[in-house]
Formats: C-alpha cells, sequence, structure tokens
C-alpha cells in the first residue's frame, strides 16, 4: 500500500492506494514501447560497420545520414502523437506503434538498395517518435503520486533493457573476423552479407508480442474523462489503487477537465507566458539530454573503440559491457528517484558525465588508449543511466500543465529528436574535424553549461500529484 500526500489546506486523512498487480502489469505492456525503442535505436551501432560496407558508404555526410535518418521519424512521430494521442487514444497510439515496429525492423533487414534501406530506418523511427512519446505519458497518467517516478522509470528501464539487447544480439549474431583481411574479402563475410540484416530482424519477435498485449491494456483514465466516459475511467482508476483511490483522482482529473474547457485549450496556449516558461524548460531538457554526447557512445561505439585501439571483435565485446553498465545503473535509478528528488539527480548527471567526457578528451590528447578510454566512456554511460537517461523523460512527463501535457509533451519530445538527429549527424563531421579529444571536449562543455541550467530554471516535482505539480509551476493558487 502506498500512502497519497493529503493537499494543503484540506483535513482529509491520507488516502491509501493500493500498488497493485493491475498496475505493474499494465505498466509494464506500455513499457514495451520503451524496449523496442530502446533495440531498434542502438541496434545500428553493431550492424552499421556492415551495411556500410555492404552499400559502400564512403563519405562523412553518407554514414551520418544512414545513421541519423530515423531521427526523421522520429520527429514526425513524436510531433504527431500529441495530436493523434488526444484524438484517437492513447492506446491506440501505442497499438499502431507496435505494428510500425514490426513491419519496418524486416524490410529495413532485408532490403537490397540504399535508398530502401533509408526509407525503412524513417518508418522505424517513426515507431521510436510515437512509443517515445506516448509509453511515458501513458504511464504518468494511470500512475499515483508516490510512485510515478519509478512506474515512468520503468520505461527508461525497457529502454536499457532494449538497448541490452540489441547489442548481445549484434555480438552473438556477427561471426569473428581475423584482425587482417582485405577489403575484398570482408565484403563476403557472412556479416556484411547477411549478419547485419539478422540483427534488425531479431527485434520483430518482442514488436508482434507489443501488438498482442496493446490489445488488452486500458485507455488512460485521464483521456477517458476527458471524452465523457466515466464509467470507463473509473473502473480503471478502482482498479489501479482501489475504491478510494478512484473517487479521490477522478475528481481531481475532473475539476482539471473543467479548467480545460473553460480555457479552450489550443496549441496556441503553449505561449502563454506562464506556459510558454515551462515548455522551454522541458525542450531545453530534452536537447541537454541529448547534446550531452552520450548517444554517440551507442550509436558510434565502433568507431570510438576503433580509435582508442581495439580490435574489430573486442569492439562488439566492449558494446556489451557498455549495456550491462547501462541497465545496472538503470536499475539503480529507479531505486532512488523518488527519494532523493529529480533536481539533485541531473545535477549530479551533469557533473559526472562533464568529468568523464573532459577526462576522455585529455585521454586522447594524451595518447592514451584500451582500457582508459574504456573505463572513461563507462564512467558517463553509468552517470547518464543513474542521471539525465530517466529523470528527463520523467520530467517531461511531469512538469507541464494538464491542459496542454499532450502537446507539450510532444514539443520536448519533438526537440529531443531534432537534438539527436544534429548530434547524430555531426558527429562523423564533427570527428573528422577536431579528433576525438575535441569532440569529446566540446560534449563536456555542454554539461557545464547543463549544470547551470538545471540549478535556475528547473523545477523539484518529487512526491507531488500532476495537479499540484500544475499549481507551482505556474503559480496557480
Amino acid at each position: 500500500m502506498q500512502t497519497l500526500p493529503v493537499r494543503p489546506g484540506t483535513d482529509v486523512s491520507p488516502i491509501e492506494v493500493q500498488n497493485t498487480v493491475y498496475l505493474w502489469a499494465i505498466t509494464l505492456v506500455a513499457a514495451m514501447g520503451g524496449l523496442l525503442f530502446g533495440y531498434d535505436w542502438v541496434v545500428i551501432g553493431g550492424a552499421r560497420q556492415f551495411y556500410e560496407a555492404y552499400f559502400q558508404l564512403n563519405s562523412e555526410q553518407l554514414v551520418g545520414w544512414a545513421n541519423s535518418c530515423a531521427l526523421v521519424g522520429c520527429f514526425v512521430g513524436s510531433f504527431a502523437a500529441g495530436y493523434l494521442g488526444d484524438r484517437f487514444g492513447r492506446r491506440r497510439v501505442l497499438l499502431v506503434s507496435a505494428i510500425l515496429f514490426a513491419i519496418s525492423s524486416g524490410l529495413t533487414g532485408w532490403t537490397y538498395s540504399f535508398s530502401a534501406f533509408i526509407f525503412w530506418r524513417i518508418i522505424g523511427g517513426t515507431a521510436i517518435g510515437l512509443s517515445s512519446n506516448i509509453s511515458p505519458l501513458y504511464i504518468a497518467e494511470i500512475s499515483p503520486a508516490p510512485v510515478r517516478g519509478r512506474l515512468v522509470s520503468l520505461n527508461q528501464f525497457a529502454i536499457v533493457v532494449g538497448i541490452l539487447l540489441a547489442q548481445i544480439a549484434n555480438w552473438q549474431i556477427a561471426r569473428p573476423i581475423p584482425d587482417r583481411i582485405s577489403h575484398a574479402v570482408f565484403l563476403q563475410t557472412w556479416n556484411v552479407q547477411y549478419g547485419w540484416r539478422w540483427m534488425f530482424c531479431a527485434v520483430m519477435v518482442p514488436a508482434i508480442m507489443f501488438t498482442v498485449m496493446s490489445l488488452f491494456i486500458p485507455e488512460s483514465p485521464r483521456w477517458l474523462l476527458a471524452k465523457g466516459d466515466e464509467a470507463s475511467a473509473y473502473k480503471v482508476l478502482t482498479k489501479v489503487g482501489g475504491l478510494s483511490y478512484a473517487l479521490s483522482e477522478g475528481a481531481n482529473i475532473k475539476k482539471t477537465l473543467q479548467l480545460e474547457t473553460a480555457l479552450k485549450t489550443s496549441w496556441r496556449e503553449l505561449w502563454l507566458p506562464g506556459v510558454r516558461k515551462i515548455v522551454l524548460i522541458g525542450a531545453a531538457l530534452a536537447v541537454l539530454q541529448q547534446w550531452t554526447g552520450i548517444n554517440i557512445l551507442f550509436n558510434y561505439a565502433a568507431e570510438v573503440y576503433r580509435s582508442a585501439g581495439y580490435g574489430e571483435n573486442d569492439i562488439l565485446l566492449n558494446i556489451v559491457i557498455t549495456g550491462a553498465i547501462n541497465l545496472i545503473f538503470t536499475v539503480m535509478a529507479m531505486l532512488i528517484v523518488d527519494r532523493v528528488g529529480r533536481r539533485p539527480m541531473m545535477l549530479f548527471g551533469c557533473i559526472g558525465i562533464g568529468i568523464s567526457h573532459l577526462l576522455s578528451g585529455m585521454a586522447y590528447r594524451a595518447g592514451w588508449h584500451g582500457s582508459a578510454v574504456l573505463v572513461l566512456t563507462l564512467s558517463a554511460i553509468a552517470c547518464y543511466a543513474l542521471t539525465l537517461a530517466p529523470v528527463t523523460w520523467v520530467l517531461i512527463s511531469e512538469i507541464f500543465p494538464n491542459r496542454v501535457r499532450s502537446q507539450a509533451v510532444s514539443i520536448a519530445v519533438s526537440a529531443l529528436w531534432i537534438a539527436s538527429f544534429v548530434l547524430t549527424y555531426t558527429f562523423p563531421l564533427i570527428n573528422h574535424a577536431l579528433g576525438s579529444s575535441g569532440t569529446f571536449l566540446g560534449y563536456g562543455v555542454i554539461c557545464v553549461l547543463g549544470v547551470a541550467f538545471v540549478f535556475f530554471f528547473v523545477p523539484e516535482t518529487k512526491g507531488r500529484t500532476l495537479e499540484e505539480i500544475e499549481a507551482q509551476v505556474l503559480s496557480v493558487k
């Protein structure tokens, strides 16, 4: 049992919330979108050296486009998710994303032209954009306040599990390659001809599972009440937290919806003075998460470790190690996010990642290779997994006013994918111009700037209901 905090100014006893198996079950299903997101996003890190050889990609621009094209779909999907989620419901959007995952992964794997590869990667990116928006939003809307941070973090946990599964699949599917081999012989290896294809296709299994399970989860009670289906909404709330919780939370949601109706919510409301500030903060958090540079260690891991002196066979094992570290520290984050608070974790993360990147830049400049670079990259990933990775998603799902939450989350997640596209596309160009040392030093400076941003602008949301957070950020009494 969890105790729901009483709002200031009331004399009602705290409400006991039943932390039911039902709540965890539907959260796990929704988080499957995160697992597919993680797999589809990172599988390219192990497959790229093989499909680049297959398609004969010889320029930094083509390499950057092949690795970042999915982000075009991510942007489209995340931007459309707000409208689609409000129009058709959160559950239906999750189902569509699952179907797109299954179709795009299979057709990406068995394409024989570079243009078709790009097309299906963009479709897969659309699925990522939909799920990355709707999965945490759905979880936040079904979760009681005392466990919301933990449950929304479960989406990040699923992303990390998907990342690790992709890295293990790449490692196991790829066959050993001799250290010294001619390019002509390399082009005829099983990895180049078939291995990378199975790396992409493997995600079809969890995608089909997600499609089936999405048929059995309920709709968000907030969306149901917004559409006037009170019976279904209270049924879901009762299953989630018991009758007392359902009556209390339902009343709170209806009050908020009445305010939304009175104000005639529209996209223009995102630019009202009080709302605009928090929307910009949410978008900046999303950009900061990406521009810390951690995704480079996933999408371009082979290049990073190759420049540190590792051979081809050791590179795939190192990538699996990074995924294991990512998973371990994500679990730790889930255990502390509702205890420590969002702001302290974000500050610690920016500091830890920044120091790791700055030291990595110095290590490359000093000529240190091998284990030194591996340890520093693992340190950066650990700090990221413990802090910015899950907490950014928690904050994005919490800080926006209820009446514009869906649209505002779309703005923030779209900003995240634009920032990710810029990061992923420009890395080969920046790395070619500045070298590994200059590149990591630049990411370290961004982290330092992130510390100042979080300290001065990001609110604390730990332990507050969504309605209380809205009152705090908009100063509504």
